[in-house]
């Protein structure tokens, strides 16, 4: 086995315990409100917010209440509990990003929590024209589906089968969308494996890594400032998140080993 590989095994026991940190990251959310509120404002541009795995809009509800206070037209994705890629449910999204495109005149942000993050990516290939960013909260799009906590949860929820290591279709997964794209994840992630959530760094493309858990990605209060931040850059003028004053405290250097 190679060191690639041993490097892309599901995380480990102790740190899938350690995901009830979540409800602490809720309550640093909550108080943290004031902090959040010097995040820059937005543009008024609509914004689509995907959840997670066997997750709900429910689950993304802090987030784009959040942001529609820094003036984005935020929204859920409408389609119930994320079930995977059942019959329908690639359809009801795409349809879903044409609409909002449709009745704000704008390009759609889309904000996608791990599954929901990799459906995103997808939608950015699908309709580029109708999207002017990808974010991405610990979303497993570059590596072994395997690498994951929760690939038996995704089989049954899903009814289908994860694709096999080295399989086509997971290159295709890894492929960037032709947009802007972010990925925000933590190396104490008790989900994915962490170095699946990563983007290869170009023009477009960066990562942030924040310190958390999976299931609090939504509203460590850390990741939402990123959001922010990202969501509040011109649209023909998108540039990697800036690590300098406070933030170098805050926000790790994805560069390091």
């Amino acid at each position: 086995m190679t060191a690639a590989t041993e490097a892309m095994r599901p995380p480990s026991r102790t740190l899938l315990f350690m995901e009830g940190r979540a409800l602490w990251e809720l309550g640093a959310f909550v108080g943290s409100l004031p902090l959040l509120n010097a995040a820059p404002r937005g543009d008024g541009h609509p914004v689509l917010v995907l959840p997670g795995l066997i997750a709900s809009d429910v689950s993304t509800r802090p987030l784009r209440t959040f942001l529609r206070g820094r003036g984005y037209a935020a929204h859920g994705w409408g389609l119930g509990r994320n079930l995977g890629p059942r019959e329908g449910v690639e359809d009801g999204m795409l349809q879903r990003l044409l609409e909002l495109h449709q009745h704000y005149g704008r390009k759609v942000s889309l904000i996608g929590w791990s599954l929901g993050g990799v459906f995103a990516r997808e939608l950015g290939k699908q309709a580029p024209q109708a999207v002017r960013q990808v974010i991405t909260l610990g979303s497993p799009f570059a590596g072994d589906p395997r690498a994951t906590n929760a690939w038996r949860v995704f089989e049954w929820a899903s009814g289908q089968k994860v694709p096999e290591r080295g399989s086509s279709r997971i290159d295709r997964l890894r492929e960037k969308p032709p947009v802007p794209s972010t990925a925000i994840y933590s190396r104490t992630d008790g989900i994915c494996a962490w170095q699946a959530c990563r983007e290869d760094a170009g023009p477009q493309a960066d990562n942030i890594e924040i310190m958390g858990s999976h299931c609090g990605l939504g509203h460590n209060p850390a990741a939402v400032y990123a959001i922010a931040d990202r969501l509040a850059q011109p649209e023909d003028g998108w540039k990697p998140f800036a690590r300098e004053g406070w933030k170098r405290a805050v926000y790790l250097d994805p560069g390091r080993a």
